[in-house]
């Protein structure tokens, strides 16, 4: 939403210059300024004006408006994708571990975006031009299967099936500890956390999350997990897990700073999708192994060589 500014001139700026006025009280640069004034977006008294370097005198009403930024358009990027599967709807991909979804705040190059608009040229244009095709996300340091949407039809239908809760989501997620029962759902709302606006926790007041977990493997000290959530609130698993006293191996966040195995983010991976083809109407369903960077753990705890 565009910002309306209004300033009286004090009597410590009489004729200074408009462009430094603004700048000094509104804590951005001269350039910035120069260019809403050009731009006739400056009143004086109620009465544009498009010189700089204006001398205010005081008393003097300043007003003028601050644009809401515009998105850049995110830039085709020549980057490796992993598609598994692709007709004239849809395509599956394997995301990998330290790849952004979509542009974002300081981020507008690297991302799946930027590379699904070299690989696909008719991507669904309902997500806007910073989603282009995104049905769906994974964190940035979790891996696995995902859904884009070539056009928007497809785009609708696999949204409602998200939004009903028809797509089935199974996870791998490796956490410190051991878990009190081999199967459990964990129930309990999610909302955005009140001092660190990035994370979210267990709110009463938060959005209904649901997320069941089966044991898949116990190692000393840590357990693999599959992972089925019933909901797709931003960082559920992660949250959920924590919770639990079962923290994801890498997720500094909302785990330990630290992990034996000096991963970087968390060892979560979107191992499998269901899903019913808008079109076909045929269930689809995807896998995708985990990752080597994530496997090699695997490997060091059967081998207990760590």
């Amino acid at each position: 939403m565009d910002k309306l500014i209004k300033l009286i001139v004090p009597e410590t700026h009489n004729g200074v210059r408009l462009d430094v006025f603004m700048a000094e009280s509104c804590d951005f640069t001269r350039s910035f300024g120069q260019k809403l004034i050009q731009e006739q977006l400056v009143k004086i008294n109620q009465k544009a004006e498009n010189k700089p370097g204006k001398l205010l005198k005081n008393g003097q009403v300043i007003e003028f408006v601050i644009p809401e930024p515009k998105a850049a358009i995110p830039k085709a990027e020549d980057l490796p994708l992993e598609i598994i599967y692709q007709d004239p709807d849809l395509l599956v991909l394997n995301k990998p571990r330290g790849l952004s979804v979509h542009p974002g705040a300081g981020r507008s190059s690297g991302t799946l975006v930027n590379a699904l608009l070299h690989h696909i040229q008719d991507l669904s244009g309902i997500g806007g031009v910073l989603r282009p095709g995104i049905v769906h996300r994974l964190d940035k340091d979790t891996s696995g299967i995902m859904l884009v949407a070539k056009n928007d039809k497809t785009h609708t239908a696999l949204s409602q099936q998200f939004a009903q809760r028809l797509v089935k989501k199974e996870y791998l997620a490796l956490v410190e500890g051991k878990p009190k029962a081999a199967r459990f759902s964990i129930e309990a709302p999610l909302g955005r956390n009140k001092t660190d606006r990035k994370k979210f926790g267990i709110s009463p007041t938060g959005k209904p999350a649901t997320t069941g977990v089966e044991l898949v493997k116990e190692y000393p000290g840590f357990t693999l997990l599959r992972i089925l959530p019933e909901t797709g609130r931003t960082h559920q698993i992660r949250v959920h897990l924590a919770a639990q006293g079962l923290p994801i191996v890498g997720d500094s966040t909302y785990g330990k700073s630290k992990n034996p195995f000096s991963l970087s983010g968390q060892f979560l991976h979107a191992e499998k999708l269901t899903f019913i083809h808008p079109n076909t109407k045929d269930v689809m369903s995807f896998r995708a192994e985990l990752p080597e960077e994530l496997a090699d753990i695997i490997k060091k705890l059967e081998s207990t060589a760590f």
